[in-house]
């Protein structure tokens, strides 16, 4: 897999009409963020997070990733102020990837029962038992690969 880059800008173009603040990427079709009307700040904000966001998912589909239009190539109407976005990467997709998802799981009614009589956390002991099994899932797996044994 290529190298991920840690650092990507574009031109991000402003329109501020009368519902707000509508943001386009002319390089990225479809990553279009708004914001409140007169709300320059949050347009910035949207702008960015929308970025890292849409950059993200470009790279998990393994969609070529454009170079920037030159700001002097980007032409803008009556209304409209060309920005530069720049997103730092490692955290956008560390917080992407270990975003939490909601998993539904059954358990017979008595162990259900005798777990909320002991207060346990099932979320957290789901989480602890899983993380240790993939560990192992994991250490077997490179054992098979590899034919060595890993302590």
């Amino acid at each position: 897999m290529d190298t991920l880059k840690k650092r990507y800008s574009f031109i991000a173009i402003l329109d501020y009409a009368e519902d707000g603040i509508n943001i386009e990427f002319p390089d990225l079709p479809g990553c279009c963020p708004c914001a409140d009307k007169d709300d320059t700040d949050m347009a910035l904000k949207n702008a960015k997070e929308a970025l890292g966001v849409h950059l993200f998912g470009m790279e998990q589909d393994g969609d070529p990733i454009p170079e920037p239009t030159p700001l002097t190539d980007i032409h803008c109407e009556v209304g409209q102020i060309p920005v530069l976005i720049e997103v730092f990467m490692p955290p956008i997709r560390d917080r992407i990837k270990n975003r939490f998802v909601k998993k539904t799981i059954s358990l017979p009614a008595w162990m259900s029962s005798e777990a909320d009589e002991y207060g346990v956390n099932c979320s957290k002991l789901f989480q602890t038992s899983l993380a240790a099994y993939l560990e192992k899932m994991r250490e077997e797996k490179t054992t098979v690969t590899t034919g060595e044994k890993v302590l």
